[in-house]
């Protein structure tokens, strides 16, 4: 699979404090992965490299509205986000209350997500793309490839993933710039997705890889 800025995007899901930071409200489930990933600094350092070369950033976020508390069904993780605020914002118009709290983005990738050459689609509101408008930005920019990052491994990252793949993409993950919850029953999100990316995507690469195969001129 090669890289290159005209035809490869790097999508980033989910970049937030929620996810991402000792303050977020998902710590307690995913901070050991974070942190024996390395995730925040791997992500800058692929983020960073996607500026330096003129690579598109696309980021798929997560957000929840208060309208989104009326939903009459819910999977365990949504009930749980929902019941924690996870992702909270007052609104899909609003934004009081929205810098500094666990929807907004982590302070150490900011810069790259609000730099001129990143697009921000509108949120998925599960774990896959099907609920934003990923694809058409991808398509419209002529982009056939994509590196995947971000959180959480078995549940959005993977998602997006396999829907990525059903249209038609082709698709490398950096698998030290994302990272999964441990639950003590459930298990590690983060193994159960190594395996199915081994399966399913086109490349399969920690960050070093991917910014090598980015930079490469051959």
């Amino acid at each position: 699979m090669r890289l290159n800025a005209g035809t490869t995007a790097v999508v980033v899901i989910d970049p937030q404090i929620d996810v991402l930071s000792p303050a977020g409200r998902n710590w307690g489930a995913v901070g050991a992965s974070v942190t024996e990933n390395n995730t925040v600094a791997n992500l800058a350092a692929l983020m960073e490299t996607a500026v330096g070369e003129g690579y598109p950033i696309v980021i798929s976020p997560h957000y929840f509205y208060p309208s989104d508390s009326q939903w009459q069904f819910n999977g365990p993780l949504e009930s749980d986000e929902l019941a924690t605020g996870t992702f909270a914002r007052a609104g899909a118009l609003d934004l009081a209350g929205f810098a500094g709290s666990g929807a907004d983005w982590l302070p150490q990738l900011a810069p790259y997500i609000e730099g001129a050459g990143t697009t921000v689609v509108s949120p998925h509101k599960v774990f896959g793309p099907q609920t934003n408008d990923l694809v058409l930005q991808l398509r419209k920019r002529r982009c056939e490839r994509v590196v995947l990052a971000g959180m959480l491994a078995n549940m959005c990252v993977e998602s997006h993933l396999r829907h990525l793949l059903e249209e038609g993409f082709e698709v490398a993950v950096a698998v030290d710039a994302v990272a999964g919850p441990r639950h003590p029953v459930w298990g590690d999100g983060y193994q159960a997705a190594l395996v199915n990316y081994r399966f399913l995507a086109h490349a399969v690469l920690v960050t070093a890889e991917v910014i090598g195969a980015m930079t490469s001129r051959s």
